[in-house]
């Protein structure tokens, strides 16, 4: 389990998480239970996907959840705008760490991936 918290993609996925947490639970009751939760359980999914990926034995099981990870990514940038446009109070930093975060995770796949081909 510790190197799974030594893993930069992991790491990054917690503090967006984290990040995230805080600014929802400044909102008022209506928001948190409608935005706020799907928000919450997108955002936190990115990290327990790359969590459960590292955890498999095969490449291709790998592979597998870092895609839902990154289907997780897209659902909650789409929850962050939909906040931001309903002023919804968000730091225009998370956006911006979700926009760098995006090749992070590509990246992160092809390694994947290639280690799987030079075997």
């Amino acid at each position: 389990m510790d190197k799974l918290k030594e893993l930069r993609i992991f790491a990054e996925s917690e503090e967006i998480s984290d990040l995230i947490w805080r600014h929802v639970r400044s909102w008022d009751i209506f928001s948190k239970d409608t935005i706020g939760k799907q928000l919450v359980k997108s955002v936190d999914s990115i990290g327990a996907n790359i969590a459960e990926g590292y955890g498999r034995h095969s490449y291709q099981e790998q592979v597998h959840f870092l895609y839902i990870s990154r289907g997780s990514l897209f659902e909650t940038a789409v929850w962050v705008e939909k906040a931001a446009r309903r002023n919804l109070r968000m730091d225009k930093d998370i956006i911006k760490r979700l926009e760098n975060f995006l090749p992070q995770l590509n990246a992160y796949v092809t390694a994947i991936k290639s280690r799987k081909e030079s075997k």
